[in-house]
């Protein structure tokens, strides 16, 4: 499961009233290689389903993997934060052994 909390996912409908981007995409969430920890997420609204998608729907957002980004993104939770110390987007991921400072990427 990918969770999404409450802040994420005001800040999603913001995005989508905003952008006028439509009900039917989804957020797409995977973990590339990268960073100065080597691996790093990327997310995106998206409409289009591949064959081996984890599908999942928590707190009214549905969000959607590959099987390989799952493995590191399992019992992950979406976060976002409007403070002083960084805006934006974070991913609250237990599977992480190390991070970055500046919480763009991880290590397992």
């Amino acid at each position: 499961m990918i969770h999404v909390s409450e802040n994420a996912k005001e800040k999603i409908r913001e995005i989508r009233q905003s952008g006028g981007i439509k009900e039917d995409f989804f957020i797409r969430v995977s973990v590339v290689s990268g960073g100065c920890s080597g691996l790093s997420y990327k997310m995106d609204f998206d409409n289009e389903s591949k064959p081996n998608d984890q599908v999942f729907e928590d707190n009214g957002v549905k969000v959607v993997t590959d099987l390989k980004s799952f493995l590191y993104l399992f019992d992950t939770t979406l976060e976002f934060s409007g403070g002083l110390n960084g805006k934006g987007f974070s991913f609250n991921n237990p599977n992480a052994t190390r991070t970055c400072g500046c919480g763009e990427s991880f290590a397992v």
